[in-house]
């Protein structure tokens, strides 16, 4: 475990120990091994070059909205983020500010930022681009096909966004009603409380971290619901599925192997899941703090986000230390 960005809060842009974070909030890694962070309370998309240089790709710092090249953007609270094949980035900007609208917004290399989904107020609607309503989306995830997949947290569904920007419930009680529980089945019937993060694997499976009921879930392509590891009992404990225990987990990941990885928040730790759902500590003592080194030594302190490269390095975003690790296999 190192830390490779960050660890004061504040903005600052810079090499890897002047850069400053302000409660950092989600990452991906491009082809290149660039990390991009979603730096949410600093309202701007940072990126992370190999060599450990920080430096702003999009928003001027102003919360707000408003599309356009790098220098003029609006972002409010960015989150999850994700990128795609053609090195689009896609990020959930989860509007803090009254009346709560929710984007699922693209940045081109260049910092040009412009609006896949998402319309001026908050509501549940299916539809077609700025149509289409979102509740405090939180995290996004692409498959293989382009298409984006949206952890619309206070909706308590998992929406899908197709490349034209059409919108449909992909998971969660169908209607205009707002339905938090715990149920497994059928997408449609299927029940979520506050999911929190989404990952997509390579045959199109998405995880789900359902931060409020405190485990991992799954939905396969033909829209099964069903309980990964963990159940509605928070706590700490590694093991096999539903006897396994989590606290807040609000990040995951997945690997080319099928393995997932899961930011649990208020344990202070990052799991994994196989395939068939044994939990095990990848890394973190459980107490807050600050610290790098063997993993079971390491401290975390609320990380929030997690992303993968294709070398099997996790990287972190140590949200309550406003920094970015990594665990190296």
């Amino acid at each position: 475990m190192t830390t490779i960005a960050g660890g004061t809060r504040g903005f600052a842009d810079g090499n890897s120990d002047a850069a400053q974070f302000d409660t950092p909030d989600g990452g991906a890694v491009g082809a290149d091994r660039t990390l991009y962070v979603a730096d949410f309370s600093n309202h701007r998309i940072r990126k992370i070059a190999p060599d450990g240089t920080v430096s702003t790709l999009a928003g001027s710092g102003e919360s707000g909205y408003q599309d356009g090249p790098a220098a003029m953007v609006k972002i409010s609270s960015p989150s999850g983020i994700a990128i795609n094949a053609t090195n689009i980035l896609v990020f959930a900007d989860s509007a803090m500010m009254d009346p709560h609208p929710g984007y699922i917004r693209l940045v081109t290399m260049d910092g040009t930022v412009k609006t896949l989904a998402g319309g001026s107020s908050a509501g549940n609607m299916d539809a077609k681009g700025t149509n289409a309503f979102f509740r405090t989306p939180i995290s996004v995830a692409i498959d293989k096909d382009g298409n984006v997949y949206v952890a619309d947290t206070n909706n308590y569904r998992i929406r899908k966004i197709t490349p034209d920007g059409t919108v449909t419930t992909f998971a969660g009680v169908a209607g205009s009603t707002l339905s938090s529980g715990y149920t497994d089945g059928l997408a449609a019937q299927a029940k979520f409380n506050s999911p929190g993060a989404v990952a997509v694997d390579g045959v199109g499976n998405v995880y789900v971290a359902d931060t409020g009921n405190d485990c991992i879930r799954k939905i396969t392509p033909d829209g099964q619901v069903t309980t990964l590891a963990g159940s509605p009992t928070p706590g700490f404990a590694d093991g096999k599925g539903k006897a396994a225990q989590f606290n807040y987990p609000n990040g995951v990941a997945v690997d080319a192997a099928g393995n997932v990885y899961v930011a649990d928040t208020a344990n202070h730790r990052i799991r994994k899941i196989t395939p068939d759902g044994t939990v095990t500590t990848l890394a973190g003592s459980g107490q807050p703090g600050d610290v790098d080194g063997p993993a079971g030594e390491a401290q975390f302190r609320l990380p929030q986000a997690l992303a993968g490269d294709s070398k099997g390095i996790v990287y972190v975003a140590d949200t309550g230390n406003n920094a970015i690790r990594k665990i190296t296999p």
